[in-house]
């Protein structure tokens, strides 16, 4: 199977984060398809970076669907997440609905870990959105800053081990998942400091779409996602104007 790998940053070195997870937890016969934003911001950390990330998101899953079988919105906050489940014919997953949802296999109540105070209010949005709040024990964020995206990991670690610690401690979690796809793979670093089981979110999505693709669930005609009619457009790119179209077959 072919899996697209979207990562709606624009940094690059979070698309290698993304893959490096991805590709551990992927099984043999999966090939992993990597594509990095080709606009908007280094890392989303807002509402407004978020609606840019999901039009960009669209653009690339039309551009990109030749032979793929399942797409990954590789950020946390799954940004078009609903949008692309009308748009494509194939499963797609975020980040955080895969990362919560896993969670919620292994313990009654999660808590989000992740890097920056600015991620919190949009964070706690997507858990609503996905209808997990009584499954949430908390969101976690530091009171500094970081200087470096690319080195958030290396630079935070001791302080998101301290935070994971605080939420099994004082929230009650049972789960502690990393939100943010910079945080792809820190999980094999600090594994053995955090007391409760922690997910690896991009680990989580490929597994969990791999599992979505081989159920082969047909498209659904009816209900929430369901394809909407075929409509005509005006400045898209051509692939995402043609899918909306219908004229995709």
């Amino acid at each position: 199977m072919r899996i697209l790998l979207i990562n709606p940053n624009t940094s690059v070195s979070i698309t290698d984060r993304l893959m490096a997870s991805a590709s551990a937890a992927a099984s043999r016969d999966t090939e992993l398809v990597p594509v990095t934003a080709h606009r908007g911001v280094p890392y989303i950390a807002s509402r407004i970076e978020a609606a840019i990330a999901s039009n960009v998101v669209m653009e690339l899953l039309a551009e990109h669907n030749d032979g793929i079988d399942g797409a990954i919105i590789a950020a946390f906050g799954d940004p078009g997440l609903g949008a692309a489940r009308e748009l494509m014919d194939y499963p797609v997953v975020g980040l955080a609905e895969t990362g919560m949802l896993t969670a919620c296999m292994v313990g009654k109540r999660f808590s989000i870990v992740s890097f920056a105070r600015a991620l919190a209010p949009w964070y706690r949005e997507t858990v609503e959105w996905h209808q997990l709040v009584d499954r949430l024990a908390s969101i976690r964020m530091p009171d500094t800053d970081f200087s470096n995206i690319n080195d958030v990991q290396t630079e935070m670690q001791t302080t998101l081990v301290a935070l994971a610690q605080s939420a099994v401690t004082e929230d009650q979690a049972d789960v502690i998942v990393f939100g943010g796809a910079p945080l792809s793979g820190l999980v094999n670093e600090v594994i053995n400091d955090i007391p409760v089981p922690v997910i690896d979110c991009a680990a989580a999505a490929v597994m969990q779409l791999e599992t979505l693709i081989r159920l082969k669930l047909r498209r659904p005609i009816a209900g929430t996602f369901r394809r909407p009619p075929a409509k005509p457009s005006t400045g898209l790119p051509p692939e995402l104007a043609r899918r909306i179209g219908h004229q995709d077959h």
